[in-house]
C-alpha cells in the first residue's frame, strides 16, 4: 500500500497551483489550491473538475500568492486550511484590497515550525527563499513515503541561505519530488538582491530628481533592497500606505524597515486614505501619519512607490515625473502587455524621465533548479509549475512527467 499523488492543475503551467496527497486510509491533503493565471477578473468555479469536493481533506498553502491560494473561497468550508502566520496576514491584506475577506478561518504555523501531525501524515514546513514573504517547502511522511513539495522558491534572494542548508543537510530518502520549473527554458534576470540594490545605487546616483518605482509590495525582499539603496545614497523611500500595512502587519520583532525608521516616509493619499478609513482603520492612518508626507511634500530626491491607483492622487497634489526623474519597472515585464501595469510607464516616459527595468525573478535560475533536484536525490521528480518541462528535464533525474489529473501510485 502507498501514497496516490495527483496533480490537479499545474503539469504544463504556471499557476493555478493544486496538488493531491492521498493516504492508503483515505486521508487526503491538498497542497495549494491556486486560482489560474490567466482567469479572468471576476471568474468563479475555477476549481479542477477532478478535485473531489464531496470528501474531507485538509488543505495546505505553500506561500501567500494567489495563484497558490486564491481557489480557497470555492473549498469546502469545514476542509481545515494550514499555512504560516505570516501568509496567513498577508493572504488577509489581499483579500481586504479586493473587497473579498476570507471568511473562512486559517489555522498557522511558526516561521521555524517541528513536524505536524495530520491524521496518518507528519507535514514537515520548511522555510524557503521566494519573492513571496513567509514562503515554504512542505515535506509531506506517510505510508513509509516521503514526498518533498518545492511551492515556489529561489536561492538568489536574501533568504537563498536558507536553500543552500537544505542542500547541504537535505532530508534522507526522499522518494518524490514535486519541483516547480517556471524558469526553465527562460531568460529572466536572475542576479542577487545584492547585486540588484547595487545597480538599484547606481540609477539613483545619476538621477538628478526622483525615482519613481514600481513592484508588488509584499515582494518585502524588494522593499529592502530599495531601502537599503536609497539610504546608501541619501534618498528617501516612500512608500504608499498599502506597502506600510503589509510592513506593519508581518515585520514586529524583525529589521526590516517599517514606518519609524530613518530614510523612510509613508505618502498619505486621499484615495488610500479613505479606504483605511472606511475598514475601521483609523488607528493605523494615525500611526503611520506621524511618519508620513503629503504627495505634495514629497522630498525632490525620494524614491517613490507608483502604482496607476495613486496616479491620480500624486497628479492632483503636484507630485508627477519631469525630465530630471527616472521610473524603474522591477516585476515580470509580461505584465506591461497589461495597461493597468503599463499605464505608470507611459506616464513617466511621457514626461520624459529615464526608463529603467531592473528587475530579479522569484524564482530559481534553471540552474540553480538542477542543483537542488541533485542535492535532494529523490528517486522520482515531478514536473509542475512550469511551460517548458518537456524540452528541459535533462539534468533532474528520473522523470515522471504526468498530466493533470493522472492519478499515480508512488512505488
Amino acid at each position: 500500500m502507498s501514497l496516490h499523488l495527483t496533480v490537479h492543475r499545474g503539469t504544463r503551467q504556471i499557476g493555478g497551483s493544486c496538488i493531491e496527497i492521498v493516504h492508503p486510509d483515505g486521508t487526503r491533503l491538498i497542497l495549494d489550491a491556486g486560482r489560474p493565471l490567466d482567469a479572468p477578473e471576476g471568474a468563479t468555479g475555477l476549481l479542477p473538475v477532478s478535485l473531489d469536493l464531496s470528501q474531507p481533506a485538509t488543505v495546505l498553502i505553500s506561500h501567500p500568492h494567489q495563484d497558490h491560494y486564491g481557489l480557497l473561497h470555492e473549498l469546502p468550508a469545514d476542509w481545515p486550511v494550514w499555512t504560516g502566520a505570516a501568509s496567513a496576514r498577508l493572504i488577509a491584506i489581499t483579500s481586504e484590497i479586493g473587497h473579498a475577506p476570507l471568511s473562512r478561518p486559517l489555522r498557522t504555523w511558526s516561521s521555524r515550525p517541528g513536524p505536524i501531525r495530520l491524521g496518518p501524515f507528519t507535514v514537515t514546513p520548511l522555510l524557503t527563499d521566494h519573492s513571496a514573504f513567509d514562503a515554504y517547502m512542505l515535506l509531506v511522511e506517510g505510508a513509509d513515503r516521503r514526498v518533498l513539495y518545492t511551492g515556489d522558491f529561489r536561492r538568489h534572494g536574501r533568504k537563498g541561505r536558507l536553500v543552500d542548508a537544505l542542500m547541504k543537510r537535505p532530508p534522507r530518502n526522499v522518494d518524490v519530488l514535486v519541483c516547480e520549473g517556471t524558469n526553465l527554458g527562460t531568460d529572466k534576470p536572475v542576479m542577487s538582491e545584492h547585486v540588484l540594490e547595487d545597480d538599484f545605487v547606481k540609477l539613483f546616483e545619476r538621477t538628478a530628481g526622483r525615482v519613481f518605482a514600481s513592484w508588488s509590495g509584499q515582494n518585502v525582499d524588494r522593499t529592502v533592497t530599495l531601502y537599503n539603496a536609497a539610504k546608501r545614497t541619501g534618498r528617501t523611500l516612500v512608500l504608499d500606505l498599502y506597502t506600510a500595512d503589509v510592513l506593519d502587519r508581518i515585520t514586529e520583532g524583525t529589521r526590516v524597515p517599517r514606518a519609524g525608521f530613518p530614510n523612510l516616509k509613508v505618502v498619505i493619499t486621499a484615495g488610500l486614505r479613505g479606504w483605511y478609513a472606511k475598514q475601521g482603520r483609523e488607528d493605523f492612518i494615525v500611526r503611520m501619519a506621524r511618519h508620513g508626507v503629503s504627495a505634495h511634500d514629497v522630498p525632490d530626491d525620494a524614491v517613490v512607490m507608483l502604482r496607476r491607483s495613486l496616479m491620480h492622487d500624486y497628479e492632483k497634489a503636484g507630485l508627477a515625473p519631469t525630465k530630471a526623474d527616472a521610473f524603474n519597472y522591477s516585476m515580470w515585464r509580461g505584465y506591461l502587455a497589461a495597461p493597468y501595469h503599463a499605464e505608470p510607464l507611459l506616464w513617466c516616459k511621457s514626461a520624459g524621465a529615464e526608463i529603467a527595468y531592473l528587475h530579479s525573478s522569484g524564482h530559481a535560475a534553471p540552474e540553480d533548479l538542477r542543483a537542488f533536484a541533485a542535492a535532494i536525490a529523490a528517486k522520482a521528480v515531478v514536473p509542475v509549475h512550469g511551460e517548458n518541462w518537456d524540452m528541459q528535464t535533462s539534468g533532474f533525474g528520473p522523470v515522471q512527467r504526468l498530466d493533470d489529473a493522472e492519478i499515480w501510485t508512488l512505488p
